[in-house]
């Protein structure tokens, strides 16, 4: 199983930055897929989640700036994210959710400049 994430970069407050996750390896259009980020000193943090059937939940810290979507024809999930604050600087994993466990990408770092 393959997990690659892509996107990320550096953008101004107020901005907008779409990530890209690829999954190989899985039954992709069954897999539960979700996002994470882990700041410097903190623990990683839930963000979305999307279920195959297209069903999605969102941590509150998130809801309603980002929005997590997936193209099952591509093998892809986006996390879309609007109104960025230097808060938001972090490294960004998706993770694929196979039958036993959890598969993570190597992530993408996003830096929000004030």
């Amino acid at each position: 199983v393959q997990v690659v994430e892509s996107g990320g970069g550096l953008v101004q407050a107020g901005g907008s930055l779409r990530l890209s996750c690829v999954a190989s390896g899985i039954m992709f259009r069954a897999s539960t897929m979700t996002w994470y980020r882990q700041a410097p000193g903190k623990q990683r943090e839930f963000l979305a989640g999307i279920t195959g059937g297209g069903s999605t939940n969102y941590a509150d810290s998130v809801k309603n700036r980002f929005t997590i979507s997936r193209d099952n024809a591509v093998n892809t999930v986006y996390l879309e994210m609007n109104s960025l604050q230097p808060e938001d600087t972090a490294v960004y994993y998706c993770a694929a959710r196979g039958a036993y466990r959890d598969y993570w990408g190597q992530g993408t770092q996003v830096t929000v400049s004030s």
